[in-house]
């Protein structure tokens, strides 16, 4: 054993997870065996990204770096045998972003000590990260309210000669979502061919972009559900509920580098029919409270000329008492007789029903008003450990209890740090390390399989 028994760096209450504008405060712990000269005792602070185009690479290729702060808590002298203590505190800048761990770069917050002993001695130094979490509040960003909506018309050619069309429509009952949310997901199948499709699929997806000279595209697939598939002439709904996993959040505000995006994939097999949903996944869930409200529809206004109309009714009747005129022209505005209906007074013309023109109505008799979607089953729902649900959460992110295999498929970038399912600060100490990223410990079985949506 060396004169320099350990240097050790603890945060104060434990803390691992800050937010921007935070000061973080600690110790760093000195103990030694036998007298050691030293010139000076540094701790730093520092906060970077780093992205790189190799698969999970630290060789960084291009570094953005957020704040580098050095103090000195100890000047030249000798530090005598036993245990030394010298307490640190930095402020973290609030423009630094949230951290972030992903294949190809990171956002990495850490402090390091440094023990710099005269020349030809050796130096010491440690180091320990922290992680930052910048809230996304959802409520704040713009056109957020409301479903997100798509539709797309395909034609195919099948069996060499015939052709068919696909019209898929589709929509999530929100645009914003906090991990441990439901994803409500409906789609509208109109299959105008002969032949049968395959099974409809909707997922969960993850793009992180990662700016390098030729940007570096990480497309992942986070949570899949699979329904079945659609005959020849049906039009047919279908439902299904996706649970948000702990992913980090849509934005990563004060960083150039990284750029995450999230939507929703719903598509058919044979054929190829594909279409996207946008959403953002925030910490701060939407709070309908907080909904601009919708400008009041004007009144209805009746038709000027069927008020003209009845105004007119009793002056023309009052006109049958006078003498008739000796002109033969006949009088502006005759008098109405049971026998010439079509010089009865002019009036609105009725508003016409088409009961074609409203969307939802099933063109297949099969089909009347009536959804036709599998029965949610548990295995719909994804699932990811370490999930939990406060007794304050929002009436749309309640889950009923889960069974069976996860329908969960690969992981992507995660959140280095706890999820705040309740939209609210971390204000508590947390005593736990952040997990390891590399592994997955999520189920690999094959998803299950559902009946046919139209049986």
């Amino acid at each position: 054993m060396g004169k320099l028994e350990a240097v050790d760096i603890e945060f104060s209450d434990n803390k691992v997870v800050y937010t921007p504008g935070e000061s973080i405060s600690g110790t760093v712990t000195v103990k030694v065996n036998q007298p050691i000269q030293c010139k000076a005792i540094k701790v730093n602070c520092n906060g970077f990204c780093g992205i790189t185009s190799k698969l999970n690479d630290t060789a960084w290729t291009t570094e953005e770096q957020y704040f580098n702060s050095t103090i000195s808590v100890a000047d030249k002298g000798t530090l005598k045998q036993g245990e030394h203590p010298f307490p640190f505190k930095f402020l973290i800048p609030a423009t630094a972003p949230t951290s972030f761990e992903g294949s190809y770069g990171k956002i990495i917050y850490r402090v390091r000590a440094f023990i710099d002993t005269p020349r030809f001695a050796k130096d010491y130094s440690t180091e320990k990260p922290f992680y930052l979490l910048r809230l996304l509040n959802l409520n704040e960003l713009p056109d957020i309210w409301g479903p997100s909506t798509s539709a797309v018309t395909q034609q195919f050619t099948y069996m060499l000669m015939k052709t068919g069309t696909i019209v898929l429509k589709a929509q999530t009952d929100m645009k914003g979502y906090t991990p441990g949310q439901i994803i409500k997901v409906s789609a509208n199948i109109h299959n105008q061919s002969t032949k049968t499709t395959g099974h409809i699929a909707a997922s969960l997806m993850q793009r992180v972009t990662y700016e390098t000279k030729k940007p570096t595209h990480d497309l992942k697939s986070m949570v899949e559900v699979e329904g079945g598939a659609i005959k020849g002439g049906r039009e047919q709904e279908w439902k299904e509920q996706i649970i948000i996993p702990p992913l980090p959040q849509s934005s990563l505000a004060g960083c150039e580098l990284i750029k995450i995006e999230y939507y929703v994939k719903v598509s058919l097999k044979s054929p190829d029919v594909t279409l996207t949903l946008p959403i953002h996944i925030g910490n701060v869930s939407l709070d309908k409270k907080l909904r601009p409200s919708k400008k009041e529809t004007p009144p209805f206004k009746k038709d000027p000329v069927a008020s003209v109309s009845t105004t007119d009714a009793p002056e023309s009747s009052s006109r049958l008492t006078a003498p008739p005129q000796p002109a033969p022209k006949p009088a502006p505005r005759p008098a109405p007789r049971s026998t010439m209906s079509s010089h009865s007074s002019p009036s609105a013309p009725p508003v016409e029903c088409h009961s074609g023109a409203e969307g939802g109505n099933f063109l297949n008799d099969d089909f009347p008003n009536k959804r036709q979607s599998q029965a949610v089953s548990p295995n719909a729902f994804s699932y990811a450990p370490g999930l939990f649900f406060p007794q304050n959460q929002l009436p749309n992110a309640s889950v009923p209890a889960l069974s069976g295999p996860s329908s969960r498929r690969s992981t992507g970038a995660t959140a280095p740090y706890p999820s705040a399912i309740d939209a609210r600060p971390i204000a508590a100490p947390l005593n736990i390390l952040p997990p390891d990223y590399d592994t997955s410990a999520y189920p690999q079985e094959a998803p299950p399989s559902y009946e046919s949506c139209n049986t």
